[in-house]
C-alpha cells in the first residue's frame, strides 16, 4: 500500500526553487532518509505533508486523499529539546497530550484513556519513568516520549524531523532502533529528515537527497555515490566508505545557505562543513 504519494512537486520561495518535479511515492513498512544541505528544503518538505505548506506546483497525497492539516494519520516526531528543570508536565502527561491532541485541552480522565496511555509508555520502553517530571529526564527518556506521543493516533505516516540532534551516539541508537522498531511493528511508512545517516544506515530502503534545486532517490548505495553527489552539487564529492559508516568530502560552503523557510541542520556547524549533511568530520571522524 502507498501510504504518500507526491506527483511532480515543486516549491518555490518566489525566484528561489527548492525543489522540482518531485515524484515519490513511501509505502507502508518503508524507511526512507531525506539528506541534504542547509536550505535545500527538507523541513519544508515535512510541513508539505502536515499541510502547514502549499506546494507551488504538482500535488501530494496521504493514502489516495488530498493532504490536509491535522491529519491523525501522520505521526510526528520533532527534534529533541531538553525541557526546562521544573517543568510540571510528566511522561505519562506528555504522551497523554498525543491521545488528546484532537481535542481543545486535555481530555477527560477516563479508563480507556489511561489504558490507551499505558500501552503506548510501555511500546516505547517509557513506563518506568512515566510518573517522573519530564525535567528531570534525559535526552533519551524524552525523544522516547515524543516517539510514544507521535504514535498515540494510530498513525500510518512518521515524519521525523532531525530526532536524534543532540543525543549521544547511546541514545542515537536506541531512539533509532524504537523507531525503526515500531515501523515494523506497525507498518508504518517513515520519512526520516537527517543530518547524519549513519545512524539509520541500517534500516534505510530508501535515500532523497535535495540539493541545488535537485534530487536523487533510490538506496544508500545507488545515491550516496562520488559521482550522483558530484553532478547534484555541480562539484566534485567524494564519498567514502569506511567501517559500515559513509563519510562525504566537498560539499561547497555555498551549499550550507539556509533561510526562513528551512531550519539550519548541524551539517552547517563549522566542524562538519563540506559534509553533504551526513554530518561527518572531513577528516573521515564520526561527528
Amino acid at each position: 500500500m502507498t501510504v504518500l504519494r507526491l506527483s511532480g512537486a515543486g516549491l518555490a520561495y518566489g525566484s528561489r526553487h527548492l525543489w522540482s518535479g518531485l515524484d515519490l511515492a513511501v509505502d507502508a513498512g518503508e524507511f526512507v532518509a531525506v539528506l541534504g544541505a542547509n536550505g535545500s528544503g527538507k523541513t519544508s518538505l515535512l510541513k508539505v505533508i502536515l499541510g502547514q505548506q502549499q506546494l507551488s506546483s504538482g500535488s501530494a497525497e496521504l493514502l489516495g486523499e488530498r493532504i490536509h492539516g491535522g491529519d491523525r494519520r501522520i505521526g510526528y516526531i520533532p527534534q529533541q529539546k531538553m525541557a526546562e528543570p521544573g517543568t510540571p508536565l510528566r511522561g505519562r502527561d506528555l504522551v497523554g497530550l498525543g491521545v488528546d491532541g484532537h481535542r481543545l485541552g486535555p481530555g477527560w480522565p477516563s479508563r480507556a484513556r489511561r489504558r490507551k496511555v499505558d500501552a503506548l509508555l510501555e511500546s516505547v520502553g517509557a513506563s518506568g519513568f512515566a510518573s517522573r517530571p519530564i525535567g528531570t529526564l534525559s535526552g533519551g527518556e524524552q525523544q522516547r516520549l515524543r516517539v510514544g506521543q507521535s504514535l498515540a493516533g494510530d498513525p500510518r505516516l512518521l515524519l521525523c524531523d532531525e530526532p536524534l540532534i543532540s543525543l549521544d551516539l547511546r541514545h542515537q541508537r536506541e531512539v533509532s532502533e524504537l523507531i525503526d522498531r515500531q515501523r515494523r511493528e506497525r507498518d508504518l511508512g517513515v520519512l526520516f529528515v537527517t543530518h547524519d545517516v549513519n545512524p539509520i544506515l541500517g534500516m534505510v530502503d530508501r535515500v532523497l537527497y535535495l540539493a541545488n534545486g535537485a534530487f536523487r532517490i533510490g538506496t544508500p548505495d545507488e545515491v550516496l555515490r562520488s559521482e550522483v553527489l558530484s553532478e547534484l552539487y555541480q562539484s566534485p564529492i567524494d564519498v567514502i566508505r569506511s567501517r559500515g559508516r559513509i563519510v562525504v568530502v566537498g560539499v561547497p560552503d555555498s551549499s550550507h545557505h539556509h533561510d526562513d523557510h528551512d531550519h539550519a541542520d548541524h551539517a552547517g556547524h563549522p566542524h562538519t562543513a563540506g559534509t553533504g549533511g551526513l554530518g561527518t568530520h572531513p577528516t573521515g571522524g564520526a561527528a
